[in-house]
């Protein structure tokens, strides 16, 4: 069922953005202090019995040097340092095991996956191993993670979740079987919202391809759909009916709308025009407000949160392979 604008008109929504007049401010405040801590990027080898690729155990200090956890995949015949993708994961997910992320090693690339803090529990989704240390400016919140510290913009959640994307960067290009010029960030739905955080907060990686992203125009999306993710936040204010503004306001910082205008990657984006649970007009907000001038994105007419599945897989397989020659 088509609910949102149709097709040419989401083309040409560019929606004003909301950032304040110290997004950027912040964001290099953020970043100078979660670089206080040393990287620490440490790669334990795993045997798991893979012929064809080498898995690591990654450990690397994040936001207030506490400890992520993610995996490290190099294709095991390689003549030289490889590109790499870093990947994010989707809301609730965790970093499951190192066989479970063999794509882009396979076609020659290195890999990052990060495992999202405090994330990682849900039943149906892989398991997490990295737990969220920060006990600050603790608000009442609805459960779930979208409402924690939103009441300030120094203790929001996905504060930590963006400095520990960097970091996650940082520490894949930290590797020597790593060429740290060409790097690509990619997630899906969470981990696509983390994507265009990452690239606008480290303008020098190569690409981004983020899939059917949360995390963007978060205003039009709780006014638009009922669906979590984006309902914590609706119940929240539904509760806290003289906060709205101050939510709005801290949210305004973590928006991927506001970040997708710094970004300067090479991108590639999905949507699928029936998903209600990250609109397609809050993906256009952030795909038509990105800073790099290569960028397209490719839309699912049929299709609701599930996006493009094995079909746009194969698309971000061309993408790379073409710019990856």
């Amino acid at each position: 069922m088509y609910f949102d604008f149709p097709l040419d008109q989401l083309k040409t929504y560019v929606p004003d953005r909301t950032d304040q007049p110290d997004f950027d401010a912040f964001w290099q405040a953020t970043l100078a202090e979660v670089r206080k801590h040393p990287l620490e990027a440490r790669f334990d080898p795993v045997d798991n019995g893979l012929k064809m690729q080498e898995s690591f155990d990654v450990t690397f200090r994040g936001f207030g040097g506490q400890p992520i956890k993610g995996w490290f995949t190099l294709p095991r015949h390689r003549t030289g340092p490889v590109p790499c993708v870093v990947e994010f994961l989707g809301y609730s997910g965790g970093r499951g095991f190192s066989i479970d992320w063999l794509l882009w090693p396979s076609l020659g690339y290195a890999h990052l996956v990060m495992d999202t803090r405090g994330q990682g529990t849900s039943v149906g989704w892989t398991h997490g191993d990295t737990p969220d240390l920060y006990g600050e400016g603790g608000n009442p919140t609805v459960s779930g993670y979208m409402t924690q510290g939103i009441l300030n913009p120094k203790h929001y959640y996905y504060r930590r979740v963006f400095s520990d994307a960097v970091r996650a960067v940082e520490a894949a290009r930290s590797h020597p079987e790593v060429d740290a010029r060409h790097i690509c960030v990619t997630g899906g739905s969470q981990g696509g919202g983390i994507t265009i955080a990452a690239a606008a907060l480290v303008p020098d990686v190569e690409a981004a391809m983020p899939d059917v992203p949360f995390l963007c125009h978060y205003h039009r999306a709780t006014e638009l759909v009922d669906t979590y993710p984006y309902h914590e936040i609706a119940s929240f204010c539904n509760v806290h009916r003289d906060k709205i503004g101050t939510v709005f306001n801290t949210l305004s910082y973590f928006d991927g709308m506001n970040l997708a205008a710094r970004a300067k990657a090479k991108a590639l984006f999905s949507t699928g025009l029936m998903d209600m649970i990250c609109p397609p007009s809050t993906v256009f907000a952030a795909f038509n407000h990105w800073g790099g001038k290569e960028k397209q994105i490719l839309t699912y007419q049929y299709n609701g949160h599930e996006g493009g599945g094995g079909f746009h897989t194969q698309e971000k397989i061309k993408f790379l392979t073409s710019l990856w020659k």
